[in-house]
């Protein structure tokens, strides 16, 4: 790999660990004004939504400048969202905030790989970037509990600067004041990106041309006889795993008696396989060799209703890890294809941003149908047995779709099709 690679996989890193514990710290604010439970979701549900309002624009954003450029500017407005914690807005506009960051600093993130790496590289590259990224997230959850513990927010709270009053009086704002820190540690590696040299046409900034463009992108991919199949896998990946979250934690709590706190614990096991999952996939599997995986999002599906069985957390935690294992082996391969067809069809920031829309929407859609199956008092066990009955049934439709395609299309030639015209290096 190259230097670059490693530089934006650590800025990567820091800013995904500072988002994940600033949730935590969010979360706890929230308990502090006594704000309703029900609100506490909603970080979740007002942090995705500006991948999918923003996603016409950030691809345009993401090609009109350098993209580790672009990577600072979107990490110093997740800077900003982190401050308006310190003035009292409320945490949901300002974890929205930075929500608006990250809907803005993906496309770059992941279209900086395509410009800076042959295509053989993107499922390595891909692996250690989910790795990393799926990393950020068991240890930013630990960090932020860890920050508003009473040992170490009480430590961080006698830390005081002589002759300046801080304004930071209590275990979140602390915390917070940690997590701003890492976003600028992040912001640090942010400016050491190599620019790679790509230049796009110039960007419209017309909301309604880049509406257009960005839904005339989102028909070429899904037209795409592989960009379809990669694309239904991702969007169906990312939804299921952020159900699979809230399910968790539902299944702790009935079959195994888990509290809360340990059931969290749970969910670090699931993300602990998909890392395992993702790095194995970087280190067998190629682009071309990318379809072959697609039976183990079905076996994932099959694999999730044996939860319904376990009552025993030394049962739970194989299971839980299998599952994770599955997932991250399956998605990984996906994306790089996606990226890749991607890349070759539209450009790298276009790509991402119709990953993005899909994905997130997605998650918004399955987190509701969730919802309603809760507020329906549906046991836990039936939902589990129905979510992997869905998961199994849309794998096994996208292989018949692969397969079809396959018949009909040299889909080899369009993995080794390499982009022509509108980047050059």
């Amino acid at each position: 790999m190259k230097r670059g690679f490693y530089t934006i996989m650590s800025a990567q890193f820091l800013s995904s660990l500072a988002d994940n514990a600033l949730l935590i710290a969010a979360i706890a604010l929230l308990i502090d004004m006594a704000a309703p439970e029900w609100m506490r979701p909603l970080l979740k549900l007002f942090f995705t939504i500006s991948y999918v309002v923003l996603a016409p624009f950030v691809g345009a954003f993401a090609d009109s400048m350098p993209k580790g450029k672009v990577m600072l500017i979107t990490n110093t407005i997740k800077i900003v969202g982190c401050g308006l914690l310190f003035i009292h807005v409320h945490p949901l506009l300002a974890y929205a905030v930075v929500g608006l960051g990250a809907a803005a600093y993906s496309p770059a993130k992941y279209g900086i790989l395509t410009e800076l790496l042959p295509p053989e590289k993107l499922v390595a590259a891909n692996g250690w970037i989910e790795g990393t990224t799926v990393g950020s997230i068991i240890l930013g959850t630990m960090l932020g509990g860890a920050l508003i513990s009473p040992t170490i927010s009480g430590h961080l709270l006698l830390l005081d600067l002589p002759g300046l009053e801080t304004g930071v009086d209590t275990a979140a704002e602390s915390a917070i004041a940690v997590i701003a820190f890492i976003y600028l540690l992040a912001a640090a590696f942010n400016s050491r990106i190599p620019d790679t040299g790509a230049r796009y046409a110039r960007q419209s900034i017309h909301p309604v041309a880049l509406i257009k463009a960005f839904f005339h992108c989102n028909r070429t991919l899904w037209a795409d006889k592989l960009g379809q199949i990669s694309l239904a896998v991702t969007t169906l990946f990312w939804g299921a795993g952020a159900t699979l979250q809230f399910i968790v934690l539902k299944w702790a709590e009935v079959q195994l008696g888990m509290s809360l706190d340990k059931a969290a614990i749970l969910q670090g096991i699931v993300a602990v396989g998909i890392a395992v999952g993702a790095v194995a996939a970087a280190r067998f599997i190629h682009l071309k060799g990318a379809c072959r995986v697609l039976l183990l999002g079905v076996l994932m599906g099959l694999t999730v209703p044996l939860m319904t069985l376990v009552t025993q957390l030394d049962a739970a935690i194989p299971l839980l890890v299998l599952v994770g294992v599955l997932a991250g082996f399956f998605v990984v391969p996906m994306n790089a294809l996606l990226q890749h067809r991607g890349h070759v069809l539209l450009s790298a920031g276009h790509s991402i941003a119709v990953q993005n829309f899909n994905e997130n929407l997605n998650v918004l859609v399955m987190l509701g149908l969730y919802a309603l199956l809760i507020h329906l008092d549906l046991h836990v066990n039936a939902v589990i047995v129905l979510f992997g009955g869905f998961v199994a049934l849309t794998m096994a439709l996208v292989m018949v779709r692969y397969r079809h395609n396959r018949r009909l299309y040299n889909l080899d030639d369009l993995i080794g099709q390499e982009k022509s015209g509108q980047a050059h290096h």
